[in-house]
């Protein structure tokens, strides 16, 4: 490993770095050759005598000279090098200086023995009795010293390895001494010694792997200097360099193209490169580069996609190749996932920073200007200071971007900062659409200049800064008057509008939410909206002391509470009346609406009627859950060609489906789930093609409808708790199922808590099902094919007391969940491992992931590593990533629910750490979540057994680019989620699976079997009540 050099020790340079000594008969034509090549490859000057001057009785005086003006001899001691006289006066010099100036000596035994040359014996020996024949006693004896001195010297053995693997090693040590000597400048290191040193050895450049090694402080702080000194230092030892000084800036202005191209020419200065993309670029580099060890510098990124382009993957370069990065950004380098990073005593506070401007390039820059040359303590005074009030300079510098947007996209931009941030993009879409925004192209011109993105979720998302700078442009005019704004958001003033009077016709979007502050919430007046003549979008998310508005402007776009009679509403695009008081939407004679695209009257316990849709032909979203007083749905439903969706989940009295429902041609979502009283489905059901989800559950249904086989698109269907399934006899359950048979589509499939005694045959026929439920059956068995899915439900079949062996076709989705809660007599014949075993035999090479949960309150004693607790952590062999034997791992856990009146969570997650990244946080690849529900009880404990394979963890290391990091740790913890409370965790264990290791649980199966009978005895003493997973 290196340290750092100091100006005192080190020596003035040489002329030569390595001075090689060798016989010139024996080594010349092959490994010495090969050895100054490799030398001069890496940089290292290195002088070498030409053999045919040996022809001579006494060594060249040049020769004293090159050893004299080398920092070291590499001396190759080779079967005859006793031999000559010549190579024995080279060594007296060599044995001379080291003496006299300290100079270092590194002898190479090539194919000899040490102690042949220490103890002179054999070959040596005969040697030797030649050379006195022919030299004086006082030379013979100079070289016999000198040959023992060298000879006691720890060196390098060839032992029959290949000799470019041992010549590989000659040089990167060699490498590494020499980096070691040379001096800097004395004024490059004040202020920056020990940060030289802490940067070396993370470099450790004796290493062959190729390693990226950030630098990532706040700017001012010395990164280009360190880089500098260590690039230069170093760059002599490579076979290439390149320094890219000023990334970001070059690549704002000249792009990454020119980028490739210097640092291409740095390297390969005699050629010309000329291509004119970054993917041509990409793939010149790693051609060309990949067999060269390099040093390359990127200096100052803020891009991803300046490590994609300019560096790629490891394998881009050489071995022993050194990659230096410097950034701001340390979330950038830990994205990449850089070797190691060099931080200053400023980390945390620089965290806080970017965690503050969160990722804004300019907000960066201005806070990097103003924090640079502070000490820590006003860095912490600036932070705190900026987390209360935001920095004026940033806010206005990021004003430019919004000037430069048209009138129609700053609207857009401001309703965003206001109303919708954080909203599902589709939604808000048709909202700007039904203003006349044009959203598809404003939104886009939006996302380009980097003030708005969609996240993973399909929402739309502002950063906090860019939203509070929208929300001071809209307050700056009128700070004084909120009735004056045109947007009003705040609880406090829009209180003050409402309760001062103060409201205006410049209005155009108003929330009315006063959950913080209930007992402040305004008694709004019948006539509290005249004045709003302009308003479009409003709100009314809490507010207790709301009457019915007796006036609304015509202009409402967007409308949540409730609708005076007076309201015309041929501008509404949604209708969000969740759990209003309404009871009539409105009136048949209303005008055409033809924007009307969502109305969601979730709750509205007091509605009786569902409004005529005539007037709303492109309506795509209709919502009447929870309506529980309603009895029935317009006729007009079927004229809507456009709707997608139509929820009435809990509608207790709705008595049936309209016969009309066929109309709805682009219909894809059902939902009729606890629609108690609905007893059958009209006949032109069947027309609904490209029905996607249809739930029937807790029905009326007095026979399963035929013509659900007809439905070629279904991909989800549900007939849990269906009372027309219930009502079959035992001998006739599975004939009371409608056939199965058309459904081609069909992915998931529940039928929990229907009575059956049987499964129909049908189900083994369905090619794409993937998810099946039959929780809270009484059938004992399950046919094979089942057993293959990616989830099955068996939860509370009580009867349940075998399963079958395993099927060998694998399914598409590469994981599966058996779920078996409260099935004990199943437990009393299988227990967890195994259950285990069988999958592991099976699958346990094909890089599938599977799940279970079973009754059982003992981990087995297979899994070698348990802990009480909730967490558990290994460290892993760092021989096993190359072990073939090595399957994957398997984890467990004990659990119980704490409290079986409110939903609970099962909660695990498998963390690595990296061995060679001290101190930095470990990475979470892999999460899994299971959701017990209040009437979901499961108060015995069970057994959570997961097992995933090592092809599973190459994935996860592949995506978060750490496939060629060293990984030697791995937790695994269940831990609480992010929403639910989690159920109680007693202990948990872990376990590193081998091939071998299927043996012995075939020995251990037998002792595992007869304490989980014990275990089970207990348990069916007090069974529980029944209870599943979502």
């Amino acid at each position: 490993m290196l340290s750092l050099p100091s100006t005192s020790s080190s020596i003035s340079r040489k002329k030569y770095d390595v001075f090689l000594s060798f016989r010139g008969e024996d080594t010349h034509k092959n490994f010495t050759d090969h050895l100054y090549h490799a030398l001069k490859r890496s940089g290292i000057i290195t002088f070498r005598d030409d053999p045919k001057l040996e022809a001579g009785e006494e060594i060249a005086p040049e020769l004293f000279k090159a050893i004299q003006q080398s920092w070291c001899s590499v001396i190759v001691f080779s079967e005859s090098y006793a031999s000559s006289g010549w190579c024995l006066d080279e060594l007296s010099a060599i044995v001379k200086q080291k003496k006299d100036k300290g100079s270092k000596v590194f002898p190479v035994f090539y194919d000899v023995d040490p102690s042949d040359l220490r103890k002179q014996k054999g070959k040596v020996e005969e040697a030797f009795v030649e050379h006195e024949k022919r030299y004086d006693e006082d030379t013979v004896q100079r070289w016999r010293n000198a040959l023992t001195q060298v000879a006691n010297i720890k060196g390098w053995h060839l032992n029959h390895r290949h000799e470019s693997e041992f010549i590989g090693d000659i040089v990167r040590k060699i490498s590494a001494k020499l980096c070691e000597t040379y001096p800097i400048v004395h004024d490059e290191l004040v202020g920056i010694s020990s940060r030289l040193e802490e940067l070396y050895a993370k470099i450790d450049i004796g290493e062959d792997d190729v390693r990226i090694i950030g630098i990532c402080e706040m700017g001012g702080i010395g990164k280009t200097t360190l880089a500098r000194v260590v690039f230069t230092q170093m760059s002599p030892h490579f076979e290439g360099k390149s320094f890219l000084a000023d990334v970001r800036e070059v690549s704002n202005t000249r792009g990454l193209v020119s980028l490739q191209k210097q640092l291409l020419s740095q390297i390969l200065p005699e050629e010309c490169f000329n291509f004119f993309n970054v993917h041509e670029g990409n793939a010149i580099i790693n051609h060309r580069l990949s067999n060269k060890k390099v040093i390359v510098v990127l200096n100052d990124i803020d891009n991803l996609q300046h490590l994609k382009c300019l560096v790629g993957r490891r394998d881009w370069f050489g071995l022993g190749s050194r990659i230096i990065v410097t950034t701001r950004d340390e979330h950038l380098l830990r994205s990449y996932g850089v070797d190691d990073v060099l931080e200053n005593d400023f980390s945390d506070l620089s965290k806080r920073v970017l965690k503050y401007v969160g990722g804004l390039p300019l907000a960066l820059e201005v806070l990097g200007s103003f924090l640079c040359g502070r000490d820590a303590a006003q860095w912490r005074s600036a932070i705190e200071r900026l987390e209360r009030d935001s920095n004026k300079e940033i806010l206005d510098r990021l004003q430019i971007s919004f000037d430069g947007l048209d009138q129609t996209e700053q609207n857009i931009f401001l309703d965003i900062a206001c109303f919708f941030n954080g909203k599902e993009k589709d939604f808000v879409m048709k909202v700007l659409d039904g203003c006349e925004f044009f959203p598809d192209i404003g939104i886009d011109v939006l996302i380009k200049k980097s003030l708005l993105t969609v996240n993973e979720h399909n929402k739309l998302w502002m950063h906090d800064l860019l939203q509070e700078m929208g929300r001071k442009i809209v307050r700056e005019k009128y700070v004084a008057e909120p009735g004056k704004l045109c947007r009003l958001w705040a609880e406090k003033d829009v209180y003050h509008v409402l309760t001062k009077n103060t409201v205006t016709e410049m209005i155009e979007g108003m929330i009315i939410d006063n959950k913080r502050e209930i007992n402040k919430s305004p008694i709004l007046s019948a006539d509290a909206f005249i004045k709003m003549k302009r308003l479009r979008l409003l709100k009314v998310l809490c507010c207790p002391n709301c009457y019915n508005f007796t006036y609304l402007s015509n202009e409402l776009r967007l409308l949540v509470k409730s609708l005076p009679s007076s309201f015309q509403p041929e501008n509404l695009v949604a209708l969000l009346l969740s759990y209003s008081n309404i009871e009539q939407l409105w009136k048949e004679n209303i005008v055409i609406i033809n924007s009307f695209v969502e109305s969601n009257l979730k709750g509205s316990e007091k509605l009786l009627k569902a409004p005529a849709l005539t007037t709303a032909p492109n309506l795509e979203i209709l919502v009447l859950k929870g309506c529980t007083r309603l009895v029935d749905v317009h006729p007009s439903v079927g004229n809507l060609s456009s709707l997608v969706l139509l929820n009435l989940k809990d509608c207790r009295n709705l008595v049936s489906v309209p016969g009309s429902i066929g109309g709805c041609k682009s219909l894809r979502t059902l939902n009729l789930s606890g629609c108690y009283k609905v007893e059958y489905l009209p006949e032109d059901f069947q027309q609904l093609e490209f029905l996607k989800e249809l739930d029937l559950s807790k029905t009326a249904l007095r026979k399963p409808p035929s013509f659900i086989s007809q439905l070629k698109n279904l991909q989800v269907l549900s007939f849990n708790g269906s009372k027309a399934i219930q009502r079959g006899r035992i001998n006739s359950m599975t004939s009371m199922l409608p056939s199965l048979l058309g459904l081609s589509s069909l992915q998931w499939l529940n039928l929990s808590d229907c009575n059956l005694f049987d499964i129909p045959s049908d189900i083994c026929c369905l090619n794409s099902l993937k998810e099946l439920d039959l929780s809270g059956n009484n059938f004992t068995s399950i046919p094979s094919s089942l057993f293959n899915l990616a989830f099955l439900g068996l939860s509370r079949c009580k009867e349940l007391k075998s399963l079958p062996e395993l099927s060998k076709v694998y399914n598409s989705v590469g994981w599966s969940t058996f779920i078996g809660i409260h099935c004990y007599r199943l437990a009393e014949n299988i227990d967890a491992l195994t259950l285990l075993k069988k999958h592991l035999k099976v699958f346990g090479n094909s890089g599938k992931m599977f799940n279970f949960i079973l009754p059982g309150s003992e981990i087995p004693e297979w899994f070698s590593q348990q802990r009480g607790d909730s967490s558990i952590k290994i460290d892993l062999p760092l021989e096993v990533w190359n072990d073939n034997q090595w399957m994957g791992n398997a984890l467990c856990c004990i659990f119980v629910r704490d409290d079986a009146s409110r939903a609970e969570e099962l909660v695990f997650r498998a963390v690595y750490g990296l061995s060679n990244f001290k101190g930095r946080n470990p990475r979470g690849f892999m999460r899994g979540i299971w959701t017990f529900s209040p009437d979901e009880p499961v108060m015995k404990d069970h057994i959570f057994i997961r097992y995933f394979s090592r092809d599973e963890m190459y994935r996860n290391l592949w995506t978060t680019d750490w496939l060629d990091q060293e990984c030697g740790e791995l937790e695994l913890s269940f831990v609480r989620g992010s929403c639910l409370h989690s159920v109680k965790v007693k202990k948990c264990g872990v376990r590193l699976v081998y091939e071998r290791d299927l043996e012995e649980m075939e020995q251990i199966q037998e002792l595992h079997s007869s304490q989980c009978c014990e275990n089970f005895e207990d348990i069916q003493q007090h069974p529980a009540d029944d209870g599943s997973i979502d």
